[in-house]
């Protein structure tokens, strides 16, 4: 039963402190404002209540029930196959129709690559005492039934590994060895093999899923945002020439540090994420070959930007690709205007999954004008627009190296919405836990939380 109240709002605030995966919230029964929302009928009861000790027990109740172990991922009980429509879903028609209000085949897709990307998180060992510190945990046979998820109906085939391209000084040698760690396990491929699952989704799916920050190196690597140009393997031969034509300023250009994790490798012997990406991938087509067959890149934070970043280079590299889609939780802004044109040309698909309250979407830079994604409120995207500004200076500022661009088409959701969430904070808004328990309530921006959502927050 469903149930429309106004909720009082609690008071709004914020940490000075960066996040990752690790951090996470905690539950109550009351955070949004004046508008009406979706709430289960023991929420109702709960706020009509003025008995703390009732309130109490309906907190332990919720708490319980968030240690209920999640259904399988690829039950068709939960919903109908998607078979049929597997490319509108994977975004051929820009998710149109689908995301206000949210369709249930979808919002299940889109947990189903969020869980990919926590396994991504629990099998990188982030202990700095382990001898294994920076590499992943488990082997690729038992991954996911290591990390909690047995029926996935995917195998891992390969794990990734980023390296950092900060030049390190000499002093490190006397700093902590995981300090200075350059190249660290940050995610995997995996290939759909089951029978069952192959003909639920209508095709035979490759998913690359990516983590978020975790090493002192890669929180450096995001300090370093300004535009830098992509290399020549990362361009096609029309946008170099118009690299050469225009001085360097009108081609396609990404964040430096991003780049840097994507490109850059310790020595000859060990191979760029890029190199590790473009490999598999040849390897997966030509196994493949003839078969219906989706590139799915999914990753939360950092993890989202490498996943714009390989699904750009994989087109490149792999212009005749079916099917290549992003699915992004928590990005950050990963280059320029034209950056994003070249990725709308490629006919690369992305869904950047959004909590409007979460900084790391609104970073590095600003957003100049940028009307396609500010649908006319360039305010709301972070962006600026000055009446009357002379074009020539507008132009100039497009090509300053601070002035990003969103990317494909987005999902907004909002940390406000949920009746869990306490409050609203740096760390707990970007954590990935909220992202899944965001999808997994959002009904549409009339109704923002349905009453049957089944994920909670989980504290670990």
């Amino acid at each position: 039963m469903t149930l429309f109240t106004t909720i009082t709002p609690l008071n709004n605030h914020t940490s000075p402190m960066l996040h990752h995966h690790h951090h996470h919230g905690s539950l109550t029964t009351a955070t949004k404002t004046t508008r009406p929302m979706c709430i289960t009928l023991i929420q109702q009861t709960a706020t009509k209540k003025h008995s703390y000790s009732s309130h109490d027990e309906t907190l332990r109740k919720m708490e319980r029930m968030m240690n209920l172990p999640a259904p399988p991922l690829s039950s068709s009980s939960t919903y109908e196959k998607v078979g049929k429509r597997w490319k509108e879903y994977q975004g051929i028609r820009n998710w149109d129709g689908l995301l206000d209000p949210l369709d249930d085949n979808l919002r299940a897709e889109i947990l189903r690559y969020g869980h990919f990307v926590e396994a991504a998180y629990k099998s990188f060992d982030l202990d700095p005492s382990s001898p294994n510190y920076a590499n992943c945990r488990f082997p690729k046979t038992t991954l996911f039934e290591r990390c909690g998820l047995p029926n996935t109906g995917y195998k891992v085939t390969k794990h990734l590994r980023a390296t950092s391209g900060i030049q390190l000084p000499n002093w490190i040698d006397k700093a902590p060895s995981w300090f200075g760690t350059q190249s660290s396990y940050v995610g995997y491929v995996a290939v759909c093999d089951n029978k069952e699952e192959i003909k639920r989704l209508g095709r035979r799916d490759v998913v690359i899923a990516f983590r978020g920050t975790t090493t002192c190196l890669e929180w450096l690597e995001n300090l370093r945002a300004n535009l830098t140009l992509l290399p020549c393997n990362m361009i096609k031969e029309k946008h170099q020439q118009n690299v050469a034509n225009n001085n360097g300023n009108n081609g396609p250009m990404v964040e430096s540090g991003f780049l840097s994790l994507y490109t850059s490798s310790v020595n000859s012997s060990l191979m760029s994420l890029q190199e590790m990406v473009r490999e598999e991938i040849g390897r997966i087509l030509q196994i493949y070959e003839g078969e219906p067959l989706s590139l799915t890149i999914t990753g939360h934070s950092l993890g989202a930007a490498l996943a714009t970043l390989a699904a750009y280079d994989a087109r490149v590299a792999f212009p005749k690709l079916c099917s290549t889609t992003v699915i992004s939780f928590g990005g950050p802004r990963v280059g320029n205007r034209s950056f994003r044109t070249s990725l709308d040309k490629q006919g690369t698909k992305v869904l950047r999954i959004v909590n409007c309250d979460d900084v790391i979407t609104k970073v590095p830079g600003f957003v100049f004008d940028d009307v396609k994604n500010s649908g006319g409120d360039v305010a709301n995207n972070g962006g600026f627009h000055v009446a009357g500004l002379p074009s020539w200076i507008q132009k100039r500022a497009e090509e300053a190296p601070w002035v990003y661009s969103e990317v494909g088409e987005e999902l907004r959701l909002s940390s406000r919405d949920s009746p869990y969430l306490r409050g609203v904070n740096v760390a707990t808004c970007h954590d990935l836990h909220t992202y899944l328990h965001l999808v997994d309530g959002f009904v549409s921006s009339t109704c923002p939380f349905r009453s049957t959502a089944k994920r909670f927050l989980q504290r670990r």
